[in-house]
């Protein structure tokens, strides 16, 4: 992994294998960003002419490979795109972006020194964590030869005043960031080697490396324990089911978060099976439950003044002679019964049982994190999630926290009308489906029905940005993307700081 560091030294004088500088847009040609002076010099003030003879433009994701004259440590300059010229400061999120491209394109060096506008601890931040998210590279399965190594070290180069916050800040992305990698690690691995007995001996290892509690309910307890919705989609597969709570608390905590995530290891959709074309990526319907598992390891890891609890739903969604039919009944975990019309509605009923057990323990709020609909997908598209709760504060709340950290989500609504169509099975409390349009909604009010009175809840559907299948960008790779990890960490730092959800 991609080790991170952050210094004060000049950018002339740094030893490195290469150094990266910002270039944007400007009113009348490219211009250099903050942080490329002392490499400018070097070039004797004609670096931007330099870059625009070799037809840079400064557009977002640009990159421009020059060999370094006399005068720098680095053989090699890379000019990465911010895009438009930034009147006063750059955003977090450009400066993010722009290292990750920095870091992708430089795959196979071993240290690299980013020369880019530094102006804060915050902007540090936001650079190493881009960076660190840029360089990642999944190759448990690949053969040697196979693809460069990720960028051995990455130097981010801040201002020697507020050094000890740069230093800070970095530490900060390096525990965000690897918790995010390890979530894409997850999301990424293949379904025959990752399933929920699996998933649930990682968590064990995290647990004990981290201190964290964990618990874990196999099949014979979650029988026991009446969990209808994780044992009816979990009964075809050979790879039975689990419940795994992972639990973080803290001395001082005033406030009690529970993130439900879930953990479909794959779905086939049971019974009711995916055509061709749409079950090829179904190993990523895990990626709620890997987010949830970051989270809590992160806010272990930065030492946030708050407990979080993570459950994760894990099943195996397969068919078989021992799998749910449509039109079988389950009893869920609390008591309602469930008439199941689509087994590929599955994901909705391992959360239901896990949002029943987390609301047990009387958590301030409830967040839920899933894969869950294809039909968020058709709404938003495949990079914005959509953010559905029972309080419209908490529901605003979620999504300004989202956009502060870089994640594009959309407040949805919970139409009360939209109910009829579930509630309304003449053998059970509750049917899987409803109304077709409005899909996405409709899986948000049945979860609702779920969390206990007076309980905040609030619903984050990443089935479009959880599983990236185009082209990298930004820090953004194919696969995996770790999506929500981000928002959660930032919800868990706020409730630390207010002291309350």
């Amino acid at each position: 992994m991609t080790a991170l560091s952050v210094s004060t030294s000049s950018a002339a004088s740094l030893r490195a294998d290469a150094l990266v500088v910002g270039l944007a847009k400007g009113p009348k040609g490219i211009v250099l960003a903050p942080g490329a002076e002392a490499v400018n010099e070097a070039f004797e003030g004609k670096l931007a002419e330099v870059l625009s003879t070799l037809g840079a433009t400064g557009a977002e994701g640009e990159t421009v490979k020059v060999p370094s004259p006399t005068g720098l440590k680095a053989p090699l300059v890379l000019a990465v795109g911010l895009g438009e010229a930034a009147e006063e400061r750059y955003e977090p999120e450009a400066l993010r972006r722009a290292a990750g491209v920095a870091a992708r394109a430089l795959a196979g060096v071993k240290k690299a020194a980013l020369a880019l506008p530094a102006e804060s601890a915050d902007d540090v931040e936001a650079l190493a964590l881009g960076g660190l998210l840029g360089s990642y590279a999944f190759g448990t399965y690949k053969g040697n030869g196979n693809g460069k190594e990720p960028v051995g070290e990455l130097v981010v180069l801040a201002a020697r005043k507020g050094s000890k916050d740069a230093k800070a800040a970095v530490e900060r992305a390096a525990a965000i960031g690897e918790e995010m990698n390890r979530a894409r690690d997850l999301v990424n691995t293949a379904p025959n080697d990752l399933n929920p007995k699996s998933f649930a001996a990682i968590a064990q290892a995290a647990g004990k490396e981290h201190g964290l509690k964990v618990e874990v309910l196999d099949e014979k307890a979650l029988t026991k324990g009446g969990y209808g919705g994780l044992l009816g989609v979990g009964g075809g597969s050979a790879n039975p089911p689990r419940l795994v709570k992972v639990a973080y608390t803290h001395p001082k905590a005033k406030a009690t978060l529970a993130f439900v995530g879930k953990g479909i290891t794959y779905d086939s959709g049971g019974i009711s099976l995916k055509p061709a074309g749409h079950n090829e990526t179904m190993k990523c319907d895990m990626a709620g439950a890997a987010a949830v598992f970051a989270a809590v390891v992160a806010a272990k890891r930065l030492g946030l003044v708050v407990n979080v609890t993570g459950w994760l739903a894990l099943a195996e969604n397969m068919p078989s002679g021992s799998a749910t039919r449509p039109g079988d009944v389950l009893r869920m975990y609390g008591g309602k019964t469930v008439e199941v019309l689509n087994t590929d509605a599955e994901g909705r009923l391992v959360l239901a049982d896990a949002i029943v057990r987390a609301g047990e323990e009387n958590p301030d709020v409830i967040v839920d994190v899933a894969t869950l609909t294809g039909a968020m997908v058709l709404a938003l598209g495949t990079r914005t999630f959509g953010v559905m709760s029972n309080s419209d504060e908490l529901r605003e709340n979620l999504h300004a926290i989202a956009g502060e950290v870089g994640e594009q989500s959309w407040p949805m609504p919970l139409p009360a009308e939209l109910r009829k169509g579930f509630t309304e099975s003449t053998i059970a409390d509750l049917a899987n489906m409803g109304e077709r349009m409005g899909g996405g909604l409709v899986a948000g009010l049945f979860l609702k029905e779920f969390v206990a009175e007076g309980t905040d809840w609030a619903h984050l559907d990443i089935a479009g940005p959880a599983f990236h299948e185009s082209a990298p960008f930004g820090y953004t790779p194919k696969g995996g993307t770790a999506s929500a990890v981000r928002t959660l960490i930032r919800f868990a730092e706020q409730t630390a700081a207010n002291g309350k959800a």
